[in-house]
């Protein structure tokens, strides 16, 4: 392999954006730069693998002033952990440009021959792909407005900062009753809003009196917002339910393009389709693994970091022993008799 010069990115640097024609050659190319896509390019960097991420920019956790629940990182800003991890990669010589990768196309053994939507062309051996996912929020006016501050969706993440508060939740098309039992365990005081949602079943609804959760029917017509946040949600008919803090259940879909055009295996789940990887997150595609949400919605930040690192680890031992066997197939090393 002809290594980072061909493109002339800078080893070590966060910054490598100069527009070159030739292709640049690399061990791995990780497509995503956020925890999963990190993680990954801190352990081949480590590996002394020739390493780049393509980071298109569009982190899930954008809008939240917090992450929590990861060990020695919690309450950190998500802007703030990745801009950590950009250093820490960057201490290993991992390059990072930012740029979204348009085409990918399978190269015979010498692995993947990629083109960014700005012209650019790379090589790589192997393929990371961390891309994550996109959620779409009900259209109820006042959700994406107030999304990640009293509108949210992971009793994980944001229960502890707003227990005991008034909770509403407005009800998965698909698992009605799951999000209102589960933020039960933060608030004694949870108004379940079936909106467009069916009934629950039979043994849900006799979980959610269990739970003391209020089941109110008809459509959300929007939020009622004020000067201090949220106060109500509005319904159709014209009541106003007062609420403090509202959790959605979003409809996610994997930003998974460039591996279903690769030919990647996919499975169905309750909450949408994602690609199929093996416990070392191979997907199905030779050379390719996949982490983080773009293989699941239920991949939390400390999750989708753990699999990069997995993903990371079987791509550098998939390496190390193709170029052993090639050496062992061609006679080439052997020591002296």
């Amino acid at each position: 392999m002809s290594g980072h010069s061909a493109q002339n990115l800078p080893v070590g640097r966060a910054d490598a954006d100069a527009v070159a024609v030739a292709v640049a050659d690399y061990d791995v190319i990780v497509v995503g730069g956020g925890a999963a896509g990190l993680s990954a390019a801190l352990v081949l960097g480590r590996a002394r693998r020739r390493t780049l991420v393509v980071d298109a920019g569009e982190p899930r956790n954008a809008p939240a002033a917090h992450m929590q629940g990861y060990l020695t990182r919690d309450g950190v800003s998500p802007a703030a952990f990745l801009e950590a991890g950009r250093r820490e990669i960057g201490a290993y010589g991992v390059d990072l440009t930012s740029g979204l990768v348009a085409q990918a196309v399978p190269n015979g053994e010498e692995g993947f021959s990629l083109t960014l939507a700005d012209g650019r062309r790379l090589r790589a051996r192997r393929l990371v792909v961390t891309t994550g996912m996109a959620d779409e929020l009900p259209a109820i006016d006042g959700v994406a407005e107030r999304w990640g501050r009293d509108v949210l969706h992971c009793p994980y993440c944001h229960g502890w900062e707003v227990r005991e508060r008034a909770f509403g939740v407005i009800a998965h098309p698909v698992m009605p009753a799951h999000q209102a039992l589960m933020v039960s365990q933060w608030s004694s005081d949870v108004t379940l809003f079936l909106h467009t949602a069916p009934e629950p079943s039979p043994e849900d609804g006799a979980r959610l009196a269990a739970a003391g959760v209020t089941v109110v029917t008809g459509a959300v017509a929007a939020l009622v917002v004020e000067e201090t946040g949220l106060t109500g949600v509005r319904m159709a008919d014209g009541r106003v339910v007062p609420r403090e803090v509202v959790f959605v259940g979003t409809r996610t879909t994997p930003r998974d393009g460039l591996l279903t055009a690769l030919g990647a295996a996919t499975h169905e789940t309750p909450l949408g389709t994602f690609v199929t990887v093996d416990e070392s997150y191979r997907t199905s595609v030779p050379g390719v693994w996949a982490a983080g949400n773009v293989i699941g919605a239920q991949e939390q930040v400390v999750n989708a970091a753990s699999g990069g690192y997995r993903a990371a680890a079987m791509v550098n031992a998939d390496l190390l022993f193709a170029d052993l066997d090639r050496k062992v197939a061609t006679g080439a090393g052997a020591g002296a008799s």
